[in-house]
């Protein structure tokens, strides 16, 4: 089954594939598959009857070459140890395939928020908070919102941070409604960053966007995002799924208001005239463009040979196992990764704390077309990469390029004796 692959694991395998193309001392190599350090730490706080519950909770720093850790906070019952070192990692090479002076991090807690009040969510935050507070900070490590999390919890965060430090301190954490600090386009980000990324594939390969079939599985904030904008630019949107499972129109959706149904029901399922469908129906469905938005393992290498799409681009972590990208590389289905196609995310969190410690308010037109700019010369870096080195997929060029940047910082430091 997909869910038993270890997502640690297969980091540490996209890191060697990449690797072997650079010239590179492989004891530093071995540094950049382990982060740096682990905070494990159990929480303990006050349900709504007085009770007191205990959860476990993580940070992961995994590396500070090029500047702060920085990466998301997700509350979900899935949350382990190795899940969150291996999102700490890709979010250090996310970074720096965008080029975002940044490190990678990732933090979490074990937990299912539907099973929690908000007054428990808040003590619970506000008590993760606590134990961040020796290790996050400015210049340090920046957390951001991440599954199940958002503005609510980044401003949690923040007002506790800034409390207990008696300071002002809005950079110390990205993700914050506008009014904290916030940056204009932060939430639409990771689902536009994943559109443009899409739009520049097929420009590459000489097709257009526009003409494009696509099936989204996981219609979560960047999964709805990415729906919209890509119909925006032309694309059918043919289905669609969550947690709940699928929808199918070959004719189109509506992604907006698809999203609306969602929000009243819980659910993209019933909406309309569609047919309902499972989500390993919707991702070996026979479409130009298939986005995995959901959680990793979503498709591994006993799916991957039924996997009908001729493009995938990553908005979700992690949602192909190495197996399943060897399989895809040998029926010609080009893969967009992860740490390139979901970067929207950081790099306008990047926008937020430059915008906090300038003391200075982008406009949204400002934020979107920075990213743009981002976005597409990283294409171009990652494209570059994969054909000079003549390589096998596109993830090992991305992890090429965001190696070799690593590697390049941590050799300008050198070394302590």
């Amino acid at each position: 089954m997909a869910g038993q692959v270890n997502p640690f694991e297969s980091l540490q395998e996209q890191v060697d594939d990449a690797a072997a193309f650079l010239d590179a001392d492989p004891g530093l190599i071995e540094r950049l598959k382990n982060p740096e350090r682990l905070l494990e730490t159990n929480l303990t706080f006050e349900r709504d009857d007085g009770s007191l519950e205990t959860v476990r909770a993580y940070r992961s720093q995994f590396n500070g070459d090029r500047g702060p850790y920085k990466g998301g906070i997700r509350y979900h019952p899935n949350v382990t140890r190795d899940e969150v070192k291996a999102l700490s990692g890709w979010m250090a090479y996310k970074c720096a395939v965008v080029d975002v002076p940044y490190g990678g991090g990732k933090g979490g807690i074990a937990i299912d928020p539907a099973d929690y009040s908000e007054d428990e969510l808040e003590r619970l935050t506000r008590a993760f908070a606590t134990e961040l507070r020796p290790l996050i900070g400015v210049d340090r490590d920046i957390p951001a919102p991440d599954v199940n999390t958002g503005q609510r919890e980044m401003n949690w965060i923040k007002d506790t941070y800034e409390t207990l430090e008696n300071t002002t301190a809005p950079g110390v954490i990205t993700g914050k409604a506008i009014d904290s600090g916030g940056s204009e386009g932060r939430v639409e980000a990771t689902g536009r960053s994943t559109a443009l990324a899409a739009r520049e594939t097929f420009d590459w390969l000489d097709d257009d966007v526009a003409d494009a079939t696509v099936a989204v599985q996981g219609y979560g904030n960047a999964g709805s995002v990415a729906a919209a904008l890509l119909a925006d630019l032309g694309a059918t949107i043919v289905a669609v799924s969550d947690s709940s499972g699928g929808i199918h129109d070959p004719e189109g959706l509506d992604p907006r208001s698809v999203k609306a149904h969602k929000a009243e029901t819980g659910s993209v399922t019933g909406y309309g005239d569609t047919d309902p469908l499972t989500n390993d129906e919707l991702l070996t469905l026979d479409v130009d463009l298939l986005v995995p938005a959901a959680l990793e393992n979503a498709i591994n290498g006993d799916l991957a040979p039924d996997v009908s799409a001729d493009v995938i681009v990553e908005a979700a972590n992690g949602p192909l196992t190495p197996r399943a990208d060897d399989v895809l590389a040998d029926r010609d289905v080009y893969v967009v990764p992860d740490i390139f196609a979901n970067a929207g995310g950081v790099t306008v969190s990047y926008f937020e704390w430059v915008q906090n410690r300038q003391r200075f308010h982008w406009t949204e037109s400002r934020v979107n077309e920075e990213l743009e700019r981002v976005i597409t010369g990283a294409f171009d870096d990652i494209v570059e990469a994969y054909e000079s080195h003549d390589l096998r997929n596109l993830r090992t060029a991305a992890y090429v390029v965001a190696i070799d940047r690593i590697v390049d910082a941590a050799d300008q430091a050198g070394s302590w004796p």
